[in-house]
């Protein structure tokens, strides 16, 4: 699979689409969502779940995608945890409030690197390179 992570980062960094949409839209075709649907499902879980208080939103969308193209919950599970790990050890967080650093006034990564990370870990997993 030819990389995608750029084109992901690329729309959250314009603005265009919020991050979990900036993945999930990116990666809809590979499971025949239809771009306007994926941008719908994934429009509530910008800023992380609860408006910053949970999951970044680039790993939402990538466990939208994940789970759509693996039809198989314990897979899904399975994949999602060496994103989320992997997504964990390049930014200190996988919570929005934390990489945002709200509370500590220091931004551990901003959004359209945190895209970037969650689009290139989906792919890793999607083609099978697990690696950690």
């Amino acid at each position: 699979m030819e990389t995608r992570k750029h084109l992901a980062a690329e729309k959250n960094r314009q603005k265009t689409h919020n991050c979990a949409q900036a993945v999930a839209c990116t990666y809809c075709d590979l499971c025949g969502l239809d771009p306007k649907v994926a941008e719908d499902i994934a429009g509530s879980f910008g800023l992380g779940m609860g408006n910053m208080e949970g999951t970044c939103g680039s790993l939402v969308g990538a466990g939208m995608i994940l789970g759509l193209m693996t039809k198989d919950r314990d897979l899904a599970r399975k994949r999602m945890k060496i994103i989320m790990d992997k997504f964990k050890a390049r930014n200190g967080a996988t919570q929005c409030r934390q990489i945002k650093g709200v509370d500590t006034g220091h931004v551990l990564r901003e959004c359209p690197d945190c895209v970037a990370d969650a689009a290139g870990f989906l792919e890793e997993v999607l083609t099978g390179d697990t690696r950690i």
